[in-house]
């Protein structure tokens, strides 16, 4: 697999070490060390995918990924501080299609980068209905009983998961497995955050889809009894 890819890191140390393995990949590849330079790049160069951390200076990695998915679908991998899952869930919510915790090994960004743009290389039109929900996966647009609903990339995704297994109990490890591909490390109270959050955007007079089977996980359902 080959493409373009923009690394915005204000470690420089850190930036032309993944850039390095990136090209090794086949990959070509262009750094910016701050927020704006990486907004300004972003827009210029239109790449394939970004990587983007969370603390930059000038701009930061959270309102940088909030105004890239206005303006496009570029896949996004953020590179997150392992002290600090609260600023994985933060990132995910502003439209990251994954994270990567420091310190990390620069085989498992390829690795991650690559089932990121399979996703989205291989994304066709398809709408997913179950009751009154409508989710268009190409464009990411949801509808409620009609009205459409602002989701995150990473809402959007769980979402997508629950409506192709409905009425069936997923556990978190399911859940996290099904939607992002992999194992999140100590991510069970993120997911936990993500569905919640989910819960409040799609439910409608009292009626919520999703059901919380305690101890067990999450089950999908067409109507809330």
């Amino acid at each position: 697999m080959s493409g373009s890819v923009l690394i915005i890191e204000d470690d420089a140390r850190i930036a032309d070490w993944v850039r390095v393995y990136f090209e090794r990949a086949g990959y070509s590849a262009e750094v910016a060390h701050d927020g704006q330079v990486g907004l300004n790049l972003a827009r210029r160069l239109a790449p394939d995918l970004i990587i983007l951390d969370l603390t930059l200076p000038r701009l930061d990695g959270v309102e940088l990924c909030r105004i890239l998915r206005r303006e496009s679908d570029v896949p996004i991998i953020m590179l997150t501080a392992r002290e600090a899952p609260a600023q994985r869930i933060v990132g995910l919510d502003s439209g990251a299609d994954d994270y990567i915790v420091k310190p990390f090994d620069p085989k498992e960004v390829i690795a991650r980068s690559e089932a990121v743009l399979r996703r989205v290389q291989g994304k066709v039109q398809q709408v997913l209905t179950i009751g009154g929900i409508s989710l268009n996966e190409s464009g990411g647009r949801v509808t409620v009983d009609g009205d459409e609903v602002e989701l995150s990339q990473a809402q959007i995704a769980l979402l997508a998961t629950f409506m192709r297994h409905p009425n069936q109990l997923l556990s978190r490890d399911q859940l996290i497995s099904l939607t992002f591909d992999h194992g999140f490390d100590g991510f069970d109270r993120a997911i936990d955050s993500q569905v919640a959050r989910l819960r409040k955007r799609i439910g409608r007079d009292g009626k919520q889809p999703i059901e919380t089977v305690y101890g067990a996980g999450y089950r999908f359902v067409a109507e809330a009894e």
